[in-house]
């Protein structure tokens, strides 16, 4: 008998989504992102004006997989729930899950080879592996599939690449859960192939190799496990087609895509350049709208620094740390409590790589005396509440209003 799977929500869902909406506001809402919403997007208090984006924080995918999986907690009462892995890239949420007597599969001690039909088991909103999923339908687990919209549009595009007999070239993290669940896509159809680029560096590699060929085994040995096994470049570098990690870098995923069409059009010429390139839109557009609005704020407001809350191993926060970071002085902090002191900031340092393990770094002097002006934005995977708490923190930081400093 086949495992049963929820892909579009739980059974009785309205009821249970009535269920958990309390506490769900309860974890994750926050009267002061309410308040500075209504008065504009800014707050001010004493010294110290913040200016919140305009699109910032849980996107509508993020809120349906939480939802879901607090859903499925009430749905299941009795039975073990498991996650594979982070269901967001945010440790509050994670940690809160945790609480829920939600199991992770990826944390220490957890073997999913024991699981088995009893088990319930959430897919994140990152997606899995082709392979992951067939093995939990072998052990008959009961999943509920919280995979986001815009990766399953990913999805449908690189399967159509593999379809047609294109290369899929991913503009990715390769170790990210999202491009690792892309690639097993992409090579989904026997034959089919793909190649995982980081950044336009190594988008010139392949587009090199396109234009001028080259040492296939330097070419593999250099990409290593972000180029699918068997590959090879002088075969598989002919057909391409372009598609991008949903939180990345929305200017740069469009920039690789437009080296790699110029590439094609040198190495076979503009007529013949639908027979060996192609690119759809696959551009989440929550982070495009969240990129969007930072860089709004950037150019309106005159701001003495920014600060951009989220996960340390979120791309789409790293990612609007680092458009920040181009124009005015920057801290990625994963939590309020990084807001040390008026003197000290515990943060992530701007172009790291996004890891869970990346170190953080303590700089002083960041808070400037005097009227201070702060941009402030968070990634898609960051709840209200920690927003709110981190308005909180500045507004202590910067002094009473009513005391010395206003």
């Amino acid at each position: 008998m086949p495992p049963i799977v929820f892909r579009k929500g739980l059974d009785l869902q309205k009821d249970l989504k009535d269920a958990v909406a309390g506490e769900l506001a309860a974890a994750y809402h926050s009267s002061i992102i309410d308040a500075i919403q209504t008065d504009g997007y800014v707050r001010r208090h004493g010294r110290l004006t913040i200016h919140l984006a305009r699109e910032f924080g849980f996107c509508y995918g993020v809120d349906r997989a939480v939802d879901y999986a607090y859903q499925t907690r009430r749905r299941f009462p009795d039975r073990t729930v498991y996650l594979t892995g982070e269901i967001i890239h945010n440790p509050q949420v994670n940690d809160r899950l945790r609480a829920q007597q939600i199991r992770f599969l990826s944390d220490p001690g957890e073997d999913r080879s024991r699981l088995g039909p009893d088990d319930v088991v959430i897919l994140p909103a990152f997606g899995v592996a082709i392979s992951d999923l067939a093995a939990l339908e072998r052990l008959g687990c009961t999943l509920v599939d919280t995979t986001c919209g815009s990766v399953l549009n990913v999805w449908k595009n690189v399967r159509r690449y593999a379809q047609d007999g294109f290369t899929s070239i991913i503009h990715g993290k390769v170790h990210h859960e999202e491009t690792r669940a892309t690639a097993s896509q992409a090579t989904g159809v026997s034959g089919a192939h793909f190649v995982v680029v980081r950044d336009e560096p190594e988008a010139d590699l392949v587009c090199e190799f396109i234009r001028h060929g080259g040492d296939a085994g330097a070419f593999v040995a250099h990409f290593g496990d972000a180029v699918s096994p068997g590959f090879d470049p002088q075969q598989h570098l002919v057909r391409v087609g372009c598609a991008n990690q949903t939180t990345m870098l929305m200017s740069e995923s469009l920039r690789v895509g437009e080296m790699l069409r110029v590439a094609m059009v040198d190495r076979y010429g503009e007529a013949a350049l639908a027979e060996h390139f192609r690119a759809f839109d696959t551009i989440c557009s929550a982070t495009q709208e969240r990129q969007d609005a930072v860089v709004a704020l950037l150019d309106e407001q005159r701001l003495n620094l920014a600060i951009v809350v989220g996960g340390y191993n979120s791309s789409n926060t790293c990612n609007l740390a680092r458009i920040c970071a181009e124009r005015v002085r920057t801290y990625h902090i994963a939590e309020p409590a990084c807001l040390m002191s008026e003197d000290a900031v515990r943060h992530r340092p701007i172009g790291a790589p996004s890891t869970a393990a990346v170190d953080e770094v303590i700089s002083r002097n960041w808070l400037p005396s005097g009227t201070v002006s702060v941009g402030l934005t968070a990634g898609a995977s960051t709840p209200n509440n920690i927003v709110g708490e981190v308005i909180e923190r500045l507004q202590a930081l910067a002094g009473d209003p009513d005391g010395p400093n206003s």
